[in-house]
């Protein structure tokens, strides 16, 4: 992909594309390719794509959280003069987003989770590696996803290199335990934003009870299954994820 990386203030982020702006929140040990499949596909029907960067391993470690992360969200919304945007997240991404539409549902036209965490401890707990040896964080790493081979070497790599490096490993396990303690349940049913909810039936981060409990707690949402998939539906299946985003932006009018 070749994406124009801007700096402004604070924020580094990439832009693509012009229209109804849609910001993408990556997971923890997520990047900003995972969403390739997106930031090509949208930018062709009249959305801008920003996918801004996280300041995941930067913050002072008592800053290292969830609610954190949906402030700087809100700020970069701000910044760059926008009153409505959709905000789609994966994984812990998906938590932001969540948490950022509790705060400031007058900001987000729409929201689109997938994998997303906010809801169980266990849908936390198998994503965050603790420090071992190449084999079995490539082995962790495959399971993430339905076909291992999505697991490329150079995803491996940087999940290795993020778990033996203290710093990053630190603040990871800090984001971690701030995500189960930041449980949504109860915020939920207050929430009435437009939610499109995208789950991978063999996920098994945030198995696919985690996707039925957030289609029932949220009082607008529609859930969208996509089969042989794991917990990157973005990654793994990106046709068949932007077919039903995209449909599902034309009923919503969004």
């Amino acid at each position: 992909m070749n994406y124009r990386l801007k700096k402004s203030g604070k924020f580094s982020y990439l832009e693509t594309g012009e229209g109804t702006p849609i910001v993408i929140l990556h997971g923890l040990m997520g990047g900003l390719s995972n969403f390739d499949g997106v930031s090509s596909y949208f930018p062709n029907h009249g959305y801008k794509v920003l996918i801004p960067e996280l300041p995941i391993y930067t913050l002072p470690i008592l800053k290292t959280k969830v609610g954190t992360f949906a402030k700087y969200l809100k700020d970069f919304i701000d910044h760059l003069g926008y009153k409505e945007v959709v905000l789609l997240g994966n994984s812990l991404g998906g938590h932001i987003a969540l948490l950022c539409t509790k705060m400031f549902p007058e900001n987000v036209k729409g929201l689109v989770i997938t994998g997303s965490s906010g809801l169980y401890e266990s849908a936390m707990g198998e994503s965050y590696p603790k420090r071992g040896d190449y084999e079995y964080i490539k082995k962790k790493a495959e399971n993430v996803f339905y076909d291992p081979a999505i697991a490329t070497k150079e995803i491996v790599d940087e999940v290795y290199a993020t778990v033996n490096d203290r710093n990053k490993l630190i603040r990871t396990l800090s984001i971690a335990k701030s995500a189960i303690r930041h449980n949504m349940a109860k915020d939920l049913p207050n929430m009435h934003t437009p939610t499109c909810i995208i789950w991978g039936k063999d996920d098994t981060v945030t198995p696919p009870e985690v996707a039925n409990d957030f289609n029932k707690l949220l009082p607008d949402s529609d859930l969208y299954w996509i089969d042989k998939c794991g917990h990157a539906a973005m990654m793994e299946h990106p046709e068949e994820f932007n077919q039903l985003l995209h449909s599902w932006f034309k009923e919503r009018g969004i």
